[in-house]
């Protein structure tokens, strides 16, 4: 970090108020104790680390939730990283699948911990438990049987998903999905379907062909 903590401070809690309604004012009261920490931490986190281009903003964060569930933080940093995870473009569902996923390294206290205080966190958010399923599986739902959907799979979508052997699926919001058609052994996809999703379940799809 070559910029002054002072700067990364600045840009850090800009940062955290367009994420959170009312950020200055968490913050503020969050380290009324020791102001210094909070200028540490929010000049680190959100001041540095939140722009390094490497990774997004869902990836950056979905990391950091693993990391505060593997350390047992089931207080202000899993409160405060939901706020900034959803608002990042995490869906609950991804949240809980973070969970389930550190699990598995982290141990189950720990994670049990976690969905116990999802729970309030969840209900104070007024997003429902169990949340909708995520994007990403519900257009590999789809994508894997789209005459199920009479309604989506038009002549260009079947056409795409027939003749190619190989789907790659990537969500990029929490109701958007970009999903990658290759044919045998290709590196370069031949098409592409984006797909939007609402409580679960796929509402819209448009296709992109390469062109002949």
């Amino acid at each position: 970090m070559s910029e002054p903590m002072e700067e990364l401070n600045r840009r850090g809690r800009a940062r955290f108020a367009e994420l959170v309604e009312g950020g200055e004012q968490r913050l503020d009261a969050l380290f009324a104790t020791i102001p210094a920490l909070g200028e540490l931490a929010v000049g680190t986190v959100y001041g540095h680390l939140h722009d390094r281009p490497a990774l997004d903003p869902r990836t950056r964060e979905a990391a950091t939730l693993a990391a505060i569930d593997a350390a047992g933080m089931v207080g202000p940093p899993l409160s405060v990283h939901l706020r900034t995870g959803l608002a990042s473009g995490l869906s609950p569902a991804e949240v809980c699948e973070v969970v389930l996923q550190a699990a598995a390294f982290a141990g189950f206290p720990r994670a049990v911990s976690a969905a116990d205080q999802l729970n309030r966190l969840f209900a104070d958010a007024g997003v429902p438990s169990p949340p909708p399923r995520a994007a990403r599986e519900a257009v590999l739902e789809f994508c894997a049987r789209p005459a199920d959907f009479p309604d989506l799979a038009t002549p260009d979508v079947l056409s795409l998903l027939t003749t190619f052997t190989r789907v790659e699926a990537q969500a990029t919001g929490p109701g958007r999905v970009v999903a990658e058609c290759f044919g045998a052994a290709a590196e370069v996809p031949d098409g592409l379907l984006y797909c939007t999703v609402t409580d679960g379940v796929v509402t819209g799809v448009r296709v992109f062909r390469q062109p002949d």
